[in-house]
C-alpha cells in the first residue's frame, strides 16, 4: 500500500469524525432562549464536546503534562531553539496560504523570513528575520478558507487535537497534505521525520501554553467555557490578523497573554491555543 493511501485513509478517518460530530449538531431544545444563547455561544453539541474536554483534560494530566513538566528543565534557550525551527519549517504552509489570501506583501516577508532564518539564523533555531524587522505571523487553510468565506460551523472539541470547528478541521489536514516535509518524508519512507516533528511540536505547544492554561484553570468558574471563548477569539484575531471583528464578544487573548508575558517567550506564551 502506498504512503499517499495511508495519509488519505487518516484523512477519510478524521473527516468522518468531524462529519458525523457536525450531523449531530442539533440543538436539544425548541426554547427560543436557550437556543439564542446556544446561537452566541456556536456550541450546539455542548454535553459531547464537554465529554471530550473531560477525556482530553485526563489524558493531559495523566501524559502530555508531566512530560511537559520535564521538558521544562530545559533551559529556556533550548526550548526556544526548537520553538524557532518548528516555526521555521512550517514557514512553506504559511507562504502558500498568504499566497492564497491574495497576501503578496505578508507572502514577501513570509519568503524573507524562510531564507534569513534558514541560513544565518541555523537552520531556524534562531530568529534572526525578527530582528532585522520581518515580523513572525501565522497563515493556515482555516484562515484561508475564512478569508474565502467559508463560514467556521459548529465549535467542535476534538479528542486530543482539542478545540476546533469544521472548517479549521479541515484546514489542518490540507495544511498536512500540502506540507513539503510530510510530503518528503511520506515518499521516502521517512516515519520517524514525521514523528519526531509531532512529537516536538506537542512538547512546544504545551510548553507554550503552560502558564496561560494553569491561570486560567485556577481562574475560571468555567474551564470549559473559557478555552471555548479564547479558542474563538484567537481564530478571530488569526483571520483577521489582528484586528478583531465587530461581531467578537469574546475576551480579548491579546490582553491576557500581555499580563503572562509576551508570545515570544516560550514559558508564557499563548500561541497555538
Amino acid at each position: 500500500m502506498s504512503r499517499y493511501s495511508v495519509s488519505l485513509k487518516k484523512v477519510m478517518v478524521l473527516l468522518f469524525v468531524v462529519a458525523t460530530m457536525v450531523n449531530c449538531a442539533s440543538a436539544p431544545t425548541k426554547d427560543q432562549e436557550v437556543l439564542a444563547e446556544l446561537k452566541k455561544i456556536n456550541d450546539p453539541i455542548e454535553p459531547a464536546n464537554r465529554f471530550i474536554f473531560d477525556f482530553n483534560q485526563t489524558l493531559d494530566k495523566a501524559i502530555f503534562k508531566p512530560i511537559t513538566g520535564v521538558y521544562r528543565i530545559i533551559p529556556s534557550f533550548i526550548r526556544k531553539g526548537v520553538h524557532n525551527f518548528i516555526d521555521n519549517i512550517k514557514t512553506p504552509v504559511v507562504l502558500a496560504n498568504d499566497v492564497l489570501q491574495g497576501e503578496p506583501k505578508r507572502a514577501g516577508n513570509t519568503m524573507m523570513r524562510f531564507i534569513i532564518n534558514s541560513t544565518l539564523g541555523i537552520a531556524g533555531l534562531r530568529d534572526q528575520a525578527t530582528e532585522w524587522g520581518f515580523e513572525d505571523h501565522d497563515e493556515d487553510f482555516g484562515q484561508t478558507l475564512a478569508v474565502w468565506g467559508v463560514g467556521e460551523g459548529p465549535y467542535l472539541m476534538l479528542p486530543i487535537l482539542g478545540p476546533s470547528n469544521p472548517r479549521d478541521a479541515i484546514g489542518k489536514l490540507v495544511d498536512g497534505l500540502i506540507d513539503p516535509l510530510n510530503l518528503w518524508a511520506d515518499n521516502t519512507d521517512r516515519d520517524w521525520v514525521s514523528i519526531t516533528r509531532t512529537v516536538l511540536g506537542g512538547l512546544d505547544t504545551r510548553d507554550q501554553l503552560w502558564d496561560v492554561l494553569n491561570d486560567l484553570e485556577k481562574s475560571s468558574i468555567d474551564y470549559y467555557a473559557a478555552i471555548r471563548s479564547l479558542y474563538r477569539q484567537r481564530r478571530n484575531q488569526d483571520i483577521s490578523n489582528g484586528s478583531g471583528t465587530k461581531n467578537n464578544k469574546t475576551p480579548n487573548l491579546a490582553e491576557l497573554t500581555e499580563v503572562n508575558g509576551s508570545l515570544n517567550e516560550p514559558k508564557n506564551s499563548a500561541a497555538g491555543l
